[in-house]
C-alpha cells in the first residue's frame, strides 16, 4: 500500500482511479479541476507520474480526431505534466520520440504547437513545491505566460510575465532593473505576504509555487 497526504490507497487503484480521470477528461466541458486533480496525485505519489505520462503518450497517438477537443484536452494535461514533473530517463526518451513524430506528422497544427512548447518545457523543469494553480493551468492550456504583480516600496505596483520556470531571483532582477536600482549597493529580494505573516521568498523559488499557495 502506498498511502499519501491525502489518504490515498493503493498505488494500483490509484493508477486506475487516474486512468479513469483520463477517461472522463476527453469529453469535459471545464477540464482544468479535473486536471488540477490528475497533477495532484502525481504530486503526492511520484510513481504515478511516468505511468501518467504513458498513458497521455497513448491517448495522443491515432487519436479518433486528431485536433479535436477530447485531443487537445490531452495535449493540454500533457503540457501542464511538462512544466510541473520530468518523468524518467526511460520515459522522457519515448516521449521526446513521440513530440517529435507529432510534429513531423502534423506541422503547423495545434498538436504540433503543443509539442514544440512541451519539449522546452522538459529543458527546464525541474521539480514543484506545489501543482500548478488554476490560473496556471488556464495560461498553460493557451502556450502563455501569467502576469505577476509585485508591489514594491515607494514605487507603483509592477506587472511582471512569468512562466512555469520563473525564479524569485529573476524576478528581483528585472524589477531593479526597470527601476533604475542596478547601480544600487542594497540587496533587494521578494516578500510573500499574507494576513498571518510575512517572509521572503527564496532566490531559487519558483514565483508560480508562490502563487499556488495564495490560491
Amino acid at each position: 500500500a502506498a498511502l499519501g497526504p491525502r489518504s490515498y490507497t493503493t498505488l494500483r487503484d490509484e493508477a486506475v482511479k487516474l486512468f479513469n480521470s483520463l477517461q472522463q477528461l476527453e469529453s469535459e466541458r471545464d477540464p482544468v479541476p479535473l486536471m488540477q486533480g490528475v497533477l495532484q496525485t502525481c504530486l503526492d505519489l511520484p510513481p504515478l507520474v511516468d505511468e501518467i505520462y504513458c498513458q497521455l503518450v497513448k491517448q495522443t497517438t491515432e487519436p479518433p480526431v486528431p485536433g479535436g477537443q477530447g485531443d487537445l484536452h490531452y495535449w493540454q494535461l500533457l503540457t501542464c505534466m511538462s512544466c510541473t514533473f520530468l518523468p524518467s530517463p526511460p520515459v522522457l526518451r519515448f516521449l521526446r520520440f513521440h513530440l517529435d513524430r507529432t510534429e513531423s506528422r502534423f506541422p503547423a497544427s495545434e498538436m504540433a504547437k503543443y509539442a514544440c512548447f512541451i519539449r522546452e518545457a522538459l529543458g527546464k523543469t525541474k521539480g514543484r513545491e506545489c501543482v500548478p494553480s488554476l490560473e496556471e493551468i488556464l495560461v498553460l492550456m493557451q502556450r502563455q505566460e501569467m502576469i505577476c504583480t509585485v508591489h514594491c516600496p515607494g514605487a507603483p505596483a509592477c506587472s511582471v510575465a512569468i512562466s512555469s520556470h520563473t525564479t524569485a531571483e529573476e524576478v528581483a532582477r528585472e524589477l531593479v532593473s526597470r527601476l533604475g536600482l542596478s547601480q544600487s549597493p542594497n540587496l533587494f529580494a521578494l516578500y510573500e505576504q499574507s494576513r498571518r505573516r510575512e517572509q521572503p521568498v527564496g532566490s531559487a523559488t519558483l514565483l508560480a509555487d508562490v502563487l499556488t499557495r495564495f490560491e
